[in-house]
C-alpha cells in the first residue's frame, strides 16, 4: 500500500510536468492542483478504515485547505523578491500558522465547506493578475527525475504520518500541497517569477476540484455507501475542473479580441 501511494505521487508529478511541457506552466499547475494524490489515498483509507474516520479526515482536509492556498499564494508573492529556498520556507511557515489558526476555530461543517470553496477563488484572483503567458515548457529529463524524487521523498513522510496520526492531523498533512511545493521550487530558479506565478494560478484553479472532491465526499459519505460517495466525489472534482476551464477560456476571449 505504501509503495502504491508513492507511485501515485510520482505519477502526479510526471503528469503535471508533461502537461506543462505540452501546454505551459498554468495547465501543469491545474493538473497538479487536482486531487490526483489525495483521491487514491482516500480510496485506500476507505478500504482500511470505517466511513466515520474517513469522513473526519475529509472535514479536517477542508479545514486546512485555505492554509494550502495561503501557502501557494505566499510562494508566488515572494517569487519576484527571493529565491526558491526562502520562498518555500516562508510558504511552509505560512501554511503551518494558518493551519494552526484554522484548526482551532470552532467552525461548523457548512462554513468550513464554504470557506474551502472560497479560498481557491480568492487566491486565483490574486495569482491570475500576475501570471505569465501560457506557452509550452522545455523540462530536461534530469529535472523531471529530480522533481519526482523530491516529491516522493516528501510524500513518504506525509503519508506515513497520515496513516497513524489522529484525523485532524491526518487532514492537515493531506492538505499539504506536495506538488504545490515541489513544482514551484523547480520552476522559479529555471523559468523565473512570471512562470512560477502562472504555475500557481493553474494550481489554484485545480484546487477548486480538490475542494469539490472533499466537500462531496464529506456530505455524501454519511448518506450513501463508500463506493457511491467516492465516485460522486470524483465526478464533482472533474465537473468543477471542466467548469473552471470553461470560465477561464471565456474570460480570455475579450483579452484576445482586444489585442487582435
Amino acid at each position: 500500500m505504501f509503495a502504491l501511494k508513492l507511485a501515485l505521487v510520482a505519477f502526479s508529478v510526471l503528469l503535471s510536468t508533461l502537461a506543462a511541457r505540452r501546454f505551459g506552466h498554468r495547465v501543469g499547475g491545474a493538473v497538479a492542483g487536482m486531487p490526483m494524490i489525495a483521491a487514491p489515498v482516500i480510496a485506500i483509507l476507505l478500504l482500511d478504515h470505517d466511513a466515520g474516520q474517513v469522513r473526519a479526515v475529509a472535514l479536517a482536509t477542508l479545514v486546512c485547505l485555505p492554509a494550502a492556498v495561503v501557502h501557494i499564494v505566499g510562494f508566488a508573492a515572494g517569487a519576484g523578491r527571493w529565491g526558491a529556498p526562502v520562498c518555500v520556507s516562508l510558504a511552509l511557515l505560512a501554511y503551518a500558522c494558518a493551519s494552526a489558526v484554522l484548526t482551532h476555530l470552532p467552525l461548523a461543517p457548512v462554513p468550513v465547506s464554504l470557506l474551502a470553496l472560497a479560498a481557491p477563488a480568492a487566491g486565483l484572483w490574486f495569482a491570475a493578475h500576475h501570471a505569465g503567458p501560457a506557452v509550452p515548457v522545455t523540462v530536461p529529463r534530469v529535472e523531471l527525475v529530480l522533481r519526482i524524487a523530491v516529491a516522493v521523498a516528501m510524500a513518504a513522510v506525509i503519508i506515513a504520518g497520515a496513516d497513524v496520526l489522529p484525523p485532524a492531523i491526518s487532514g492537515l498533512l493531506l492538505a499539504v500541497p506536495i506538488t504545490g511545493t515541489v513544482l514551484p521550487c523547480f520552476t522559479l530558479p529555471r523559468y523565473g517569477a512570471a512562470a512560477t506565478r502562472s504555475l500557481v494560478a493553474g494550481f489554484l484553479q485545480g484546487l477548486h476540484g480538490f475542494a469539490a472532491f472533499f466537500m462531496t465526499l464529506y456530505w455524501t459519505l454519511g448518506a450513501t455507501g463508500r463506493l457511491v460517495a467516492f465516485l460522486m466525489a470524483l465526478a464533482a472534482a472533474l465537473a468543477t475542473a471542466a467548469v473552471m476551464q470553461a470560465l477561464r477560456r471565456r474570460m480570455q476571449r475579450p483579452e484576445t479580441a482586444g489585442t487582435a
